[in-house]
């Protein structure tokens, strides 16, 4: 079942995970503690009970994160959905009403990419990275700080002045200088928001490389994104987290098994034949002859859909599973309760 904050399990994940030795609490008065480490897979991000008030508008309601070590941690959502408001509190830029923050390293080793990045535009991308460097007291030896500029796609534009680039490009410089100093819990939000598509493409690149020696945590509604190089994937839906895990086990649990039919013919006959399967969810005739399957149950169907398609007389030319699609899931899962009239 998924994660829900606020229900009986939402508590659930922490009895399989650590929250390791020597980590730092941070609750809603900004008091830190060391609460008890735990066996089990390492957690260096976690929140427990976690609320964010506006008067009377919540935007974070009893979210409990459980961010694993390494790798890629993908926050979605739809917009206004809570995404960048859990972030800043992560950042340590907001405090939550109720509820803590508990970082498994110093709050120094954590860097922020905000989504709309500004700097003083006389500045190259060069003293950019320059003045990163001395915020964090970071040693830049030799050409670590040409190294992450052409990391980010910039190195033809480290001598110019940040005021003449493109939101595009304040993006990159932003990635580049959150990484100075080599943080090891990285909270970018929304990357690739202003990027063409190559530069999403070596944007994301450039964080499954980083995701080797830092866990990368960044908030997205590109689903496609999350795909392609998420390991972990929480979903925010109206300020509660709805659903945490594995993207594979996200998939699995939620994407009703289809199959794409096509026969010689009409498709309709075949099609009736099909919904009266007690495993048939529903048969969709489309174009071209054919037929989109959907059954409550992967097994049944694959242990009855040839037989069905006998019976039915079906002038078979071919039989395709549809893949797990991650916007029919997400969708699905965040889509508005309707309350009947």
């Amino acid at each position: 079942m998924p994660h829900r904050s606020g229900a009986p399990s939402s508590r659930a994940p922490y009895a399989q995970v650590g929250l390791g030795p020597g980590l730092c609490r941070l609750d809603s008065t900004g008091r830190r503690a060391l609460p008890a480490g735990r066996p089990g897979t390492f957690v260096i991000v976690a929140t427990r009970g976690l609320c964010k008030r506006y008067g009377r508008q919540t935007a974070l309601e009893e979210v409990d994160l459980a961010i694993p070590a390494g790798g890629v941690y993908g926050l979605v959502g739809r917009n206004g959905a809570g995404k960048t408001t859990l972030l800043a509190i992560l950042a340590g830029l907001r405090h939550p009403t109720s509820g803590a923050v508990e970082l498994a390293v110093p709050r120094g080793q954590v860097g922020v990419c905000l989504d709309v990045p500004e700097f003083e535009p006389w500045l190259t991308a060069r003293e950019v990275i320059d003045l990163a460097a001395a915020m964090t007291s970071a040693a830049l030896p030799g050409s670590a700080g040409a190294d992450l500029l052409g990391d980010a796609g910039l190195a033809d534009a480290a001598d110019r002045r940040v005021g003449g680039f493109s939101r595009g490009m304040r993006q990159r410089l932003a990635l580049a200088a959150t990484v100075v100093g080599s943080p090891k819990v990285l909270l970018l939000d929304e990357p690739c928001s202003a990027l063409d598509p190559a530069g999403r493409a070596d944007v994301l690149d450039l964080m499954v490389r980083l995701a080797e020696n830092a866990t990368v945590v960044f908030s997205t509604h590109v689903l496609a994104d999350v795909e392609r190089v998420c390991d972990t994937v929480g979903i925010l839906h109206a300020g509660s987290l709805i659903y945490q895990g594995g993207l594979e086990r996200l998939l699995s649990e939620h994407h009703h098994p289809a199959w794409r039919i096509r026969v010689r013919g009409a498709p309709e006959p075949v099609a009736e034949r099909l919904r009266a399967e007690p495993w048939t969810a529903s048969a969709e005739c489309l174009p071209e002859g054919h037929i989109r399957l959907e059954a409550v149950s992967s097994s049944a169907a694959e242990a009855g859909l040839a037989d069905a398609l006998a019976r039915a007389g079906a002038r078979l030319v071919a039989v395709e599973p549809e893949a797990p699609d991650l916007e029919e899931v997400f969708l699905d899962l965040t889509a508005p309760v309707r309350i009947p009239t």
